[in-house]
């Protein structure tokens, strides 16, 4: 059975699907198109998938949305009509796109996929994100837990799930959202909201949590971190362009920072402020996690939603709750609810068996040494190709041990926002310069922001603070901040943050042999198998996809050496090549055959 889960028009647009209750291929938009967080409708996506499986549109026994268009447009027809005049702006603006494209999912997926109506199903918006973890995870039975910004009129849910069912048995409704009380707050420390969330988690720990009580004056909490907001203090459903009011800063005490003032992205207020609304924040998933253990009986949690992309947070839910599990898909914000739809109508609706959890987030497009000799031929790049892997990973050690930056590309992108050593960057965790050198100098972002490390599943208890027994599933998606051991943070200072914390990768031999190799290799010539991992991508674009992309983020920033598989090139390949025509050269008569 082949059931292809859709994703578009509000946030990451994407395509994932599922073949005999397996997800087998998944990817965003934004990887194919290159445009950023691409909310569109992903027929690139949709593309690489169906080819993936070797499968054509006629091969479909369901396509599976990810949200009930209807029940949302009703939600913003009634926010609008309740905060009226003050929302005549966003009622005017949301019903231009509304009423161009929003509106007609339905017929905009029939006619570009030519399949029957009987073929089309619509999933709740939590649904789809329970369902990603869920029927993801290893657990026969779990909790489940949904936090983000909003579905139709939910934005949080609690649940069990068993088998192949799943029970929603809470639910919290706009406006009152966890998600976008965090936004709120990133744009008030000056960062774009649904981009800068990230800025401010990697800034707070900048900073102390002062501001506590100035925040529970604008919200109260339940024992079961239920969230009520006081909303004179908030914007964002009645407003198109701001996420609180002038009475918000009044609590706060200042005013919102500028978000072109660059050098300010570590004043100390604001950096209090993002301590403060990441240990609020921190609070209400504890609560949460506590409670829905109580009510499934489970001590396995499942969590996904935009909220679950809070690493640090997860990184104390094993240590400070009731749960003694915890799985959260790779991809747990929107994009993720296109691989949850389909896996909804697989298990839930149609009862199908399930088939052992996600362990991996390798989902997306590859290219053979062919592909990729063919591309550096074409182009006149100098290179050199070491055929034997041994040889290659001490080449890649030798060069880590020197200094250099390397961009790797190898194998199937990852699913989900996370690098996992298939479109990474890399360098030597150990040197106290690297993560001013990468911040600065290749990705050009503030200086604050953290890197990853990447450390072989066998050794990360050596070198990292986690609690025993937990079996580290957000881990290896690279979705825990824990403490890096005391006595091994002056072996690993490139990616250990201010407060002594790492958002720890696991890798495992059996899912990235290469990768982990290389790590395994560098460990055995330095003692340390830990290094440097962030996303092979510049600040402001989508992680590479293919080949020439990889060689332009390379040319364009000061990496010092790119490893497309078994190829090496080194800077003095200084060329920039157009992404385009090698894509067409390779593959666009496959995608416009799919396609068409």
């Amino acid at each position: 059975m082949n059931i292809l889960g859709l994703s578009f028009y509000y946030h990451d647009g994407s395509a994932a699907l599922v073949q005999d209750g397996r997800l087998v291929a998944a990817g965003e938009e934004e990887r194919f198109t290159r445009r950023k967080h691409d909310p569109g409708y992903p027929e690139k996506a949709i593309a690489f998938c169906l080819e993936k499986a070797g499968i054509t549109v006629d091969d479909l026994d369901y396509v599976v949305f990810y949200e009930k268009p209807f029940v949302k447009f009703e939600r913003l027809l009634l926010t609008a009509f309740q905060t009226f005049p003050k929302s005549l702006r966003v009622f005017r603006e949301s019903m231009l796109t509304w009423m161009q494209k929003k509106l007609w999912v339905k017929s905009h997926i029939l006619e570009k996929l030519g399949i029957p109506k009987s073929k089309l199903l619509f999933a709740d918006h939590h649904m789809s994100h329970a369902a990603a973890s869920f029927f993801s995870s290893p657990f026969e039975e779990a909790g489940v837990l949904t936090l983000d910004g909003a579905g139709e009129w939910t934005t949080s849910t609690m649940g069990v799930g068993r088998g192949t069912k799943i029970e929603i048995k809470k639910e919290m409704r706009f406006p009152h959202s966890v998600g976008l009380l965090y936004s709120a707050f990133t744009a008030y420390c000056g960062f774009e909201v649904n981009e800068g969330e990230y800025k401010l988690m990697g800034m707070a720990p900048y900073g102390e949590p002062k501001y506590v009580d100035r925040i529970m004056k604008m919200i109260k909490i339940g024992d079961d971190g239920s969230l009520w907001q006081d909303m004179k203090y908030f914007a964002y459903h009645w407003s198109a362009t701001n996420s609180f009011t002038p009475a918000f800063e009044e609590v706060m005490g200042q005013p919102a920072r500028d978000p072109a003032l660059e050098d300010k992205s570590l004043d100390p207020f604001y950096c209090d402020v993002a301590m403060s609304i990441q240990k609020v924040t921190e609070e209400i998933v504890k609560k949460m996690v506590n409670h829905v253990v109580e009510i499934s009986g489970s001590t396995n949690v499942c969590l996904s939603g935009g909220v679950a992309l809070n690493s640090v947070a997860n990184g104390k839910l094993t240590k400070e709750t009731k749960a003694e599990q915890i799985y959260v898909h790779p991809a747990a914000g929107d994009d993720g609810g296109a691989a949850g739809a389909a896996l909804w109508a697989c298990h839930h609706l149609l009862d199908q068996p399930r088939t052992g959890p996600l362990e991996h987030a390798y989902l997306g497009s590859e290219y053979t040494d062919e592909q990729i000799e063919a591309f550096l031929r074409e182009n006149e790049i100098p290179f050199e190709k070491i055929e034997d892997d041994e040889e290659f990973f001490d080449r890649v050690s030798d060069d880590l041990i020197e200094g250099k930056v390397g961009g790797w590309f190898r194998g199937r992108f990852e699913w989900g926002p996370r690098a996992l050593g298939s479109r990474s960057i890399i360098a030597d965790a150990r040197s106290d310069r690297m993560k001013e050198i990468v911040n600065a100098k290749i990705k050009f972002r503030e200086a604050f922001r953290p890197f990853a490390p990447s450390v072989i599943e066998e050794r990360a208890r050596e070198y990292f603070d986690l609690k025993d027994g937990d079996e580290l599933w957000p881990a290896r998606f690279m979705l825990y901040v824990v403490p890096v051991r005391e006595e091994k943070r002056s072996e690993i200072p490139a990616i250990t943050h201010v407060d002594g914390s790492g958002r720890l990768q696991t890798v495992i031999k059996k899912w990235n042999p290469g990768y982990h190799r290389l790590i395994e290799r560098f460990g055995e010539k330095t003692g340390v198998p830990v290094i440097l991992n962030t996303s092979f991508n510049l600040k402001g674009e989508p992680i590479v996809e293919t080949p020439a992309q990889a060689f332009n983020t390379f040319s364009r920033s000061e990496m010092d050496a790119l490893y497309l598989g078994n190829y090496v090139v080194y800077k003095e390949a200084k060329k920039i090549i157009d992404s385009t025509p090698f894509m067409l050269r390779h593959e666009g008569d496959r995608v416009a055959e799919m396609v068409s």
